[in-house]
Parts: structure tokens; sequence; C-alpha cells
């Protein structure tokens, strides 16, 4: 039998809801990105563009370790096959004359990543030693961590149902063997160093005090927003190299502000919906035609 809805009923239903709510916004709290991040042991790779000669080893090696499907062609671009490339860069000097650059490109692994502080499930962690990885079995394919990435990294992967995310790990896996990541281990020219990122930044200072001539006075990655694992040297502007101009403060405090408020928006679309609920069993039962009891005859 249908019938108006009481206010406890009401109020049972909106409790209810609430908790349910509330629960799941302790779920998804994202995994807010530390501003306490240490990178004094942390693992960093330098990336020396002056000495890459685009043989593009590091984004093969990258594949075999990561079991990706090997395509004919070199990989041009960031995929859910590919998770390095060598991007082709041409550079133009004060002269005129043109200078082809290799730059290697893959996740930064930013000190205060945005997208684990976009992710509203944890997907995304930023790790004590320094890789910011991604669980797929917790991934809803929001894709919050691709609109967040200042780097563009995240890709999507759109031919799996699931809707699952792709980045570089770090080569976690190696790490946790003693390995070095397979793109480090890789490169023919000694392009890419391996390292904790202050001994990194230490050699990257030296090299640049020792060779004036040779490198711009930078190292991209030092303090461009708040620092990252991934760090490099060039010997033209950065810009020029298709990098980001960004400043040092990270984007995750203000991602962190927003997403600390998920619970609360929670709770209060579950006290609406709990209100709409009330409402619509009020109509429906307000429309039902009036029933009108038959009288029965006893004299037969």
């Amino acid at each position: 039998m249908n019938e108006v809805m009481s206010r406890r009923t009401f109020l049972k239903h909106a409790g209810v809801g609430a908790a349910v709510c509330a629960a799941g916004g302790l779920a998804v709290q994202p995994a807010l990105a530390s501003e306490g991040t240490s990178s004094a042991n942390a693992w960093g790779v330098l990336v020396d563009l002056t000495r890459c000669n685009g043989c593009d080893s590091c984004a093969l090696a990258c594949k075999q370790a990561n079991q990706r499907p090997e395509e004919d062609q070199i990989p041009n671009q960031l995929s859910s096959d590919s998770y390095s490339f060598v991007d082709r860069r041409v550079y133009v000097g004060d002269a005129g004359q043109e200078q082809q650059m290799p730059v290697k490109r893959q996740c930064m692994h930013c000190l205060h990543p945005a997208c684990v502080s976009a992710c509203t499930v944890g997907a995304l962690t930023k790790t004590p030693d320094g890789p910011v990885v991604y669980d797929s079995s917790k991934c809803i394919g929001c894709r919050y961590c691709q609109y967040a990435c200042p780097f563009g990294v995240p890709t999507y992967d759109w031919a799996n149902p699931l809707g699952l995310i792709h980045k570089c790990q770090f080569c976690i896996s190696r790490l946790d063997e003693g390995e070095q990541p397979a793109c480090v281990a890789g490169c023919p020219t000694g392009a890419l160093r391996f390292g904790t990122r202050n001994d990194l930044l230490a050699q990257a200072h030296s090299q640049i005090d020792s060779n004036p001539g040779r490198y711009i006075d930078q190292i991209y990655g030092e303090s461009e927003l708040g620092g990252t694992s991934v760090l490099y040297l060039s010997g033209v502007p950065f810009a020029a190299m298709g990098l980001p101009t960004l400043d040092s403060q990270s984007p995750s405090r203000y991602a962190e502000a927003v997403m600390r408020k998920t619970p609360v928006i929670g709770l209060t679309v579950a006290a609406l919906a709990s209100g709409a609920y009330w409402l619509t069993k009020r109509r429906e039962f307000l429309a039902q035609p009036e029933v009108v009891p038959q009288e029965v005859n006893h004299d037969r």
C-alpha cells in the first residue's frame, strides 16, 4: 500500500543517504600531495639535452620494460602504448641557423603532483622515494588527472571499456630490485643519468658552472611547480624545447583546497537527493485516483 512518507521516514532516508555519502567521502578522499614531501632521498633522472642524439633507444627500452606493443613506427607522442617518446624540435638561433633538438618526454614525477591532488579515488599516489604511481584497480576513468597535469602526461585508453589511464611509473618495480629505470639503462650516450634528486641537482649545477658556453644557466624542474624528479639541462631556452614556462608555485595546493571539500559536497547532495525522493513519492501518492470501497450486499 502506498502512503504519504512521514517525517520520520523522510529523516530516515536522509540519514541513510548522508551516512552512505559520508562513508563514500571517506573512502574516496583524494591522495593529497603532501606539502612536506622531502626530495633529499627521492630518486630522479637528469636529462642532458646536449648529449641526446635522438636515437629513441630510451623510448624503445620503455616499451619493452612495460610490455607495451612495439609498433612499426617510433612513438612520437605519449599514449596508452608509449609512456615515453623523443620529441623532435627545431631551434632557430640568433643568426637564423636551424638546429635539430631531440627532447625526451615522459612523466615529470612532480614533488607536489597536481594529478595526485585531483584524483578523488586514490588511484594516483606519490611515493616517498619520488615516483608518482597509478593503480588501475582504483581508477574510475574520470580523467581529472588529465585536466590537472600541466605537462599533459596521463593518457586515456579509449579502446579499453574500463577507461584506464596510462603513464610512466618510473619503473618502480625495477627500482625495488635495485635497477635503474629502463630508459636510463637503454641510453647509449649518457644523456640520461639516474640518482637521488639532490645529487643530480649538485651535478647539474657543477656542469653549468664548468661549461657556461655549453649550458644555459637553468635546471628545468629544479623549482618549476615546486620541483620535479625529472630534471633537464639544455644549451638553448627550454621554451624552445616545448617545455612549458611555469612558476615555482605548486598547483596541487590549490587543487587540494577544493578536493578536501568533496565529502561536504557529497553530504549536501545526499540531503538534496533524499528531499527529492520524498517529494516524488508524495506527488505519486497525491496523483493516485481515490478508491471508493464498494458496499457488500449481505441479503444474498
